[in-house]
């Protein structure tokens, strides 16, 4: 059977989007058919699919269901939602500029920045508040926040961590320099690590000045991506509770920039793009 789908991407954090509001079961088992249409040599090609649904939660109009490329389902995409939204808008689904998008992480609000011609430019996406305790990210450390824990690899290498759940669980990294070995190996080597139960997305990170970081990320389930609206948030978290930058940065990824801020109500707020990069059909 052919069905539609949209490529879609923030900051080159690509999915591949299929729209199921007026056919809930439309992918009968999107978990089996994420990897192979997730291949970027035999398939669509992404860092996984994402499905869109009528919501069948209390105070949200849609939902978004994510699948990881290795088929594992996950909580929470920032980067994904804010390509949700933009669907959304563009095939005339949410005239307005607020939708409240269910996802694994609980009802999400988004404000949705339109140009001068009504079309999307932009979302700002209400977070949620970061869960600090280390038991409920989850990790095996029984301390709330989980700050500067040591964590040593099966290749001996080791590391001081911050952990923080944005709805999904990040172990956020310091570094100097952000190197292939620590993304690539020790990424890898730590989103498995018997501290982390549910495994774990592990952001590296430089510090470049009190308003501006620059980060990496090891997504569970992915493998590097280009950009993860979570891990960002979730280093903003984790800068301020080192007190290394302010609680409103910019965070530099390899796909472009996102603006966090953690509030003063304790909500974190992402800011960034959404872009459409195709349309097609596949065979499922």
């Amino acid at each position: 059977m052919l069905i539609e789908f949209t490529k879609m991407h923030g900051l080159g954090n690509d999915y591949i989007y299929f729209d199921c509001i007026a056919e809930p079961n439309l992918i009968a088992a999107p978990g089996k058919v994420a990897p192979g249409l997730s291949d970027r040599h035999f398939g669509i090609g992404g860092d996984g699919i994402v499905l869109i649904l009528k919501a069948d939660a209390k105070g949200a109009e849609y939902r978004m269901r994510m699948f990881n490329s290795d088929g594992s389902e996950a909580e929470m995409c920032g980067n994904a939602i804010r390509c949700v939204a933009k669907y959304l808008c563009d095939e005339g689904y949410v005239k307005g500029d607020e939708v409240n998008i269910q996802t694994g992480a609980g009802v999400k609000h988004i404000n949705i920045r339109r140009d001068g011609e009504g079309n999307f430019e932009s979302a700002r996406v209400d977070m949620g508040v970061p869960e600090l305790n280390g038991l409920f990210i989850p990790v095996n450390i029984d301390k709330e926040p989980v700050v500067g824990e040591l964590i040593k690899l099966p290749n001996g290498k080791k590391y001081e961590f911050t952990a923080v759940s944005m709805g999904n669980p990040h172990a956020v990294i310091f570094v100097d320099e952000i190197t292939d070995e620590h993304v690539l190996r020790d990424g890898a080597l730590a989103e498995v690590h018997d501290l982390f139960p549910n495994k774990i997305n592990v952001e590296f990170v430089r510090v470049i000045s009190p308003t501006e970081v620059e980060m990496r990320v090891w997504e569970r389930g992915a493998g590097e991506t280009l950009a993860c609206g979570t891990g960002a948030s979730a280093v903003t978290v984790a800068c301020a509770l080192n007190q290394l930058t302010a609680r409103k940065i910019t965070v530099h990824l390899i796909g472009g920039d996102l603006e966090i801020e953690w509030a003063d109500n304790d909500h974190v707020y992402m800011t960034g793009p959404a872009t459409t990069a195709f349309k097609g059909k596949v065979e499922i």
